[in-house]
């Protein structure tokens, strides 16, 4: 479910919970009962994701790991989706591991030279949170497009990636170039 659909769905419950609590909050402007709904609904689905993060086994690094050799592959970032218990993702400085499943998993690695294009999509609700998309477009059929939901602090993760893609381009001998 999108997080736009999670939202709506528990900004209506505490609504209905305000009115089935018999309080009387209509001393209260609109304008202020609404911006409180909004507020403790955010609050919400952040602790909610806390709580399923100290579940999870995987945390999330910004800070890249010690480096023993110059050729061996490091762990960049390790995170999961907002709210999410089944996925998770990994950047190291070679590839995307992409790992879906709790019991039963299934790994998905993309490589950062196979990489052509990177963007960031966030709307209004997801900047509130915090959270975006990062959309990695791929330079062959083969490997397709791939989609990061809801990542926490996109921006700061889209610039690590966008390093480490950078880096694995040039360790390869790979540049950009326009034909025009």
């Amino acid at each position: 479910m999108a997080i736009e659909q999670t939202r709506a769905r528990i900004l209506s419950r505490i609504w209905q919970a305000i009115a089935q609590s018999g309080v009387d909050i209509s001393s209260v402007p609109q304008a202020e009962q609404e911006k409180l709904v909004s507020q403790i609904t955010d609050t919400v689905l952040q602790s909610l994701d806390e709580l399923l993060e100290e579940a999870s086994p995987v945390t999330q690094e910004t800070t890249p790991s010690v480096e023993t050799n110059e050729h061996e592959e490091k762990v960049l970032w390790q995170g999961r989706p907002f709210l999410s218990l089944v996925e998770s993702y990994t950047l190291t400085s070679e590839r995307i591991k992409i790992v879906h499943g709790m019991v039963g998993r299934d790994i998905e690695n993309y490589e950062l030279i196979r990489i052509q294009d990177i963007d960031l999509k966030q709307g209004a609700g997801e900047r509130l949170l915090n959270i975006g998309d990062i959309h990695i477009k791929g330079q062959d059929a083969s490997q397709g497009d791939v989609v990061l939901r809801n990542i926490k602090n996109p921006e700061d993760f889209y610039e690590i990636l966008r390093r480490a893609w950078q880096e694995a381009r040039k360790r390869y001998g790979l540049q950009f170039r326009e034909y025009m």
